[in-house]
């Protein structure tokens, strides 16, 4: 089996999302090139960085037009920088 590890300060993000087709409420269907990317995506490992905030599994946002897109076994993913990484989704119990 093979696996993609970024190295050195890099994160590895899951861009694979469904590939459900949108349509408007007037039943246009709207390709996926005129969707909107969204800026947030699954961390599937971390390169060799001491103490970082995100691990495996983790949903982090990230700056617009960071990183490199790659796809791999019929997957696409984002190398990026750890210091793109903007925040962290966590889970909170409402108040």
């Amino acid at each position: 089996m093979k696996e993609l590890q970024p190295l050195n300060d890099n994160v590895l993000l899951d861009l694979s999302q469904d590939k459900k087709e949108q349509k408007t409420a007037s039943g246009i269907i709207i390709p996926d090139s005129a969707k909107e990317q969204p800026q947030y995506a699954k961390v599937v490992a971390v390169g060799n960085i001491e103490n970082p905030s995100i691990k495996s599994g983790d949903i982090v946002f990230y700056k617009k037009f960071a990183g490199t897109e790659v796809e791999f076994e019929a997957k696409k993913y984002l190398f990026l920088p750890y210091a793109d990484v903007l925040a962290k989704i966590v889970e909170t119990e409402e108040i």
